[in-house]
């Protein structure tokens, strides 16, 4: 009879130990969250967990209750994996805990500011965090919009290039590859993940690429196929779009072509006002903050889209307070002084990792850009190069070969 109630108490102690520290979690989980708050929910797991608390006292009582009763020994193995399960269970419960709920705001912020980002995955901050503490974290972590536009004479495309190198990342980028006079890439490290800087010497072949039509109810092109089409070399994605789930062909805000706004459909240059990354006819990036697509082209720009933030404007970089926008995959075109033209793509896994605005802006700086804009990242990010996609998008992404984009820059020669 002792032996039977030994066991009993032993089955106790385990089912406790195995479910105790999940609905734990749950419950501590459900207390910060904005999908979880629901005080029926709460009170259903308050009570689960003094059960489970109750169970636990109860086994232990049961259990040691009767010290002369005949032991049960479990095999060695048993003890060793049930003692490593347990440890990793516990432990990775406390962990996340520690991590989400903890003194240090390191990772919190991190973690907030990258879900709130992105266009789909906002509900992975809310599972943990109430709408006021994910409002609290964005009001700590944010950038001071650049309103001014770029002074396109400081551009000197035709300034004869250096002998003597302001640093090594200077001479990096200028000592072109044999045999190739049109561009470089240079593989980096950025955020600890894998980059790809671009220099295209010659900023006059750079243009604007874009799906063949807008508004037909299809879900744009990737740029894999875009590019070629269009006889390019390098190619980046570039504006944003209306996303319907995996894509689609409508552009977010105005997209000029050959001095004309062919983005909306309806031609109108003066409905808004917006951020334009545009292009002049002699090669200069054209940065202009709050403006429409009719002044943008009035003051030279030949091909242009929308997107923000401007990371860099004549030499003057991005003032950014904590980490807006946490980590992610990104893309952004640069201009040097001398005309050098910069295309950068930062890879990235289901934004879990990648780069943060202040990482891509750093490196921007390091290789003597003088004006730059970020692009559309995230799952969006593609740089082909002849003919083959060069950097590794998110996997879902991946698997389709680049996501599908409506426009994009490329260096057409």
């Amino acid at each position: 009879m002792d032996l039977k109630k030994k066991k009993k108490g032993f089955k106790l102690i385990l089912l406790s130990l195995l479910f105790t520290p999940g609905v734990q979690v749950l419950f501590i989980v459900g207390c910060n969250s904005s999908y979880l708050i629901r005080f029926p929910f709460l009170i259903v797991l308050g009570v689960l967990l003094v059960l489970l608390y109750g169970q636990f006292l109860y086994g232990i009582k049961i259990f040691y209750e009767n010290k002369k009763a005949s032991k049960r020994k479990l095999k060695k193995w048993i003890k060793v994996v049930f003692t490593i399960f347990m440890v990793l269970y516990i432990g990775g419960c406390t962990a996340l805990m520690l991590l989400m709920y903890g003194p240090s705001d390191k990772f919190k912020n991190l973690y907030v500011t990258t879900a709130m980002k992105t266009m789909h995955h906002q509900y992975l901050a809310r599972i943990f965090y109430t709408d006021k503490t994910i409002q609290k974290i964005q009001d700590s972590n944010y950038f001071i919009a650049i309103q001014d536009d770029t002074n396109t004479d400081d551009i000197n495309i035709d300034e004869p290039k250096v002998e003597e190198y302001l640093n090594e990342y200077e001479k990096e980028l200028l000592t072109k590859d044999e045999g190739n006079d049109l561009y470089k890439v240079l593989n980096l490290k950025i955020g600890g993940s894998n980059a790809y800087l671009v220099a295209i010497y010659d900023p006059t072949k750079v243009r604007l690429i874009r799906t063949k039509a807008f508004n037909i109810g299809t879900t744009g092109e990737r740029i894999l196929t875009m590019c070629p089409r269009y006889g390019g070399v390098v190619c980046i994605n570039a504006g944003g779009f209306e996303d319907n789930g995996w894509g689609s062909d409508r552009p977010t805000g105005y997209v000029i072509e050959d001095s004309k706004v062919i983005w909306p459909s309806d031609g109108n240059g003066s409905s808004f006002r917006t951020n334009i990354i545009g292009l002049t006819k002699d090669g200069k990036l054209k940065l202009m903050s709050n403006t429409t697509a009719d002044e943008a082209i009035q003051s030279g720009v030949v091909e242009g889209l929308n997107f923000d933030p401007f990371l860099i404007v004549n030499g003057k970089s991005l003032e950014m307070v904590g980490d807006p926008w946490g980590k992610a995959p990104r893309v952004a075109i640069a201009q040097r002084k001398d005309g050098v033209m910069m295309f950068l793509v930062i890879d990235g896994e289901n934004y879990i990792n990648g780069a943060s605005l202040k990482e891509m802006v750093e490196t921007l700086e390091r290789y003597g850009a003088y004006n730059a804009a970020n692009l559309d990242g995230g799952q969006s990010s593609s740089l082909v190069i002849n003919g083959q996609l060069y950097n590794t998008p998110p996997p879902a992404a991946k698997a389709q070969g680049g996501r599908y984009v409506v426009t994009g820059f490329g260096l057409i020669p």
